[in-house]
């Protein structure tokens, strides 16, 4: 094989491959937030646990190969009126993400009805359009870490398995 012939070989492998990591969409993960409805409201350890979805979820969508899009904490901050309104208003949090150059973005919930069980829930919404593609739940028992990353890797299953879906239509 020629030299001219192996530059050719690599320079097309190189696109391939980066066609293959980057034809999934883009995706920014909003920070998560707290709807804990038990009597004692708050708890140190459930605002901690909170704060870490975002970089969980971050991390094991990123691991299936879908470029992760930061976003500014303060941008988020300023269009969220309170809470529950980036929840309630898909198109405020598709507008997020479209300033921020993503496809899609995740509005998470950590929901605690209970001492025993928490609810991982999110929606994916379309940057372009500001639809809801999709709602997922997990539930978590437990506050165990280990048990909270296998509840997140389970909701990026849940979001990659619908992006899947959505590609193929």
């Amino acid at each position: 094989m020629s030299f001219f012939s192996k530059l050719v070989s690599i320079v097309a492998l190189t696109i391939l491959v980066s066609f293959s990591v980057y034809a999934k969409g883009s995706i920014t993960v909003l920070d998560f937030e707290l709807n804990d409805v038990t009597s004692n409201p708050g708890v140190a350890e459930e605002v901690e646990r909170t704060a870490s979805l975002k970089r969980l979820l971050e991390e094991s969508l990123s691991a299936k190969d879908y470029p992760i899009v930061s976003i500014d904490p303060a941008a988020q901050a300023e269009a969220n009126k309170g809470f529950g309104y980036l929840w309630d208003h898909s198109d405020e949090a598709a507008m997020l993400g479209k300033a921020s150059g993503s496809d899609f973005v995740i509005v998470g919930r950590l929901h605690k009805p209970s001492f025993l069980f928490v609810y991982l829930m999110a929606h994916l919404v379309d940057a372009k359009t500001g639809h809801v593609l999709g709602d997922f739940i997990v539930e978590v028992k437990g506050q165990q870490r280990n048990i909270t990353v296998k509840g997140v890797e389970s909701l990026a299953r849940q979001i990659d398995k619908k992006l899947q879906a959505v590609a193929g239509s």
